[in-house]
């Protein structure tokens, strides 16, 4: 009965709570406040970090970007509004509409991070107050830049390094070469499979049930009578 109470020290009340507490338990959890806190720390980052993966593998990315509006594709466009995205890329960036649909499109791709930063990086570039500026250059880095960000975007090692020296005093040309990089990335990349997606041929009315099918010359591709985009010269 003396071992029962013990163990149970709220039924023993002429124990000390504390002695009791640290009799219930084995040397190895007698750890000094210091080193408790340090694991408690320890815990806590980790839960962060499994919370971060958790939310970029789930799509869940909102409030990243004041740009993205919904996580649908806008239905309101006309063809015509979209078939002007074909002209270039700098085109589709142009309209929100057309940032909005090739946003979603990187999300079936998974790399919407891409977008993401490259939005971050034309936000970072329009603050003049030098404690937004550090606060926001320091959330870029620790969200796309430095080594398993969650978000972490593909740039080279020469270009994430040279962020990491200037970090602690960020100036606004500091993600320049970064920016750049991903830029170039979707525009050669991202941009030409999203001209064949789904997503932009049922803007365009090219694919479903009653499609217009006709022939469009730009900058950037051409369509066939199938409303298939084409570079080479033989399908006009």
């Amino acid at each position: 009965m003396e071992t029962l109470l013990f163990l149970f020290p709220q039924f023993n009340y002429m124990a000390p709570k504390e002695e009791a507490y640290f009799k219930m338990f084995g040397p190895e959890d007698l750890q000094t406040p210091k080193m408790k806190d340090d694991t408690s720390r320890q815990k806590d980052k980790e839960r962060k970090s499994r919370l971060s993966l958790f939310l970029t593998k789930s799509g869940s990315h909102e409030n990243v970007s004041p740009h993205k509006k919904t996580n649908t594709t806008p239905s309101n466009i006309s063809p015509e509004a979209a078939l002007q995205w074909s002209d270039s890329f700098e085109e589709l960036l142009k309209h929100s509409d057309g940032l909005e649909s090739f946003s979603q499109f990187l999300k079936t791709e998974f790399s919407e991070e891409n977008i993401e930063f490259w939005l971050a990086c034309e936000e970072y570039k329009t603050i003049d107050s030098e404690t937004k500026l550090l606060s926001k250059a320091k959330y870029i880095y620790t969200v796309y830049i430095e080594s398993d960000a969650p978000k972490e975007v593909n740039i080279d090692y020469n270009t994430k390094m040279a962020i990491q020296k200037v970090i602690a005093q960020p100036t606004k040309s500091c993600f320049e070469a970064a920016q750049m990089k991903v830029y170039s990335l979707m525009k050669k990349d991202s941009y030409p499979r999203f001209l064949h997606s789904d997503i932009y041929l049922r803007l365009t009315r090219r694919k479903g049930p009653g499609a217009t099918m006709f022939r469009r010359r730009s900058r950037s591709c051409v369509f066939n009578d199938r409303g298939e985009a084409t570079t080479e010269p033989s399908a006009w």
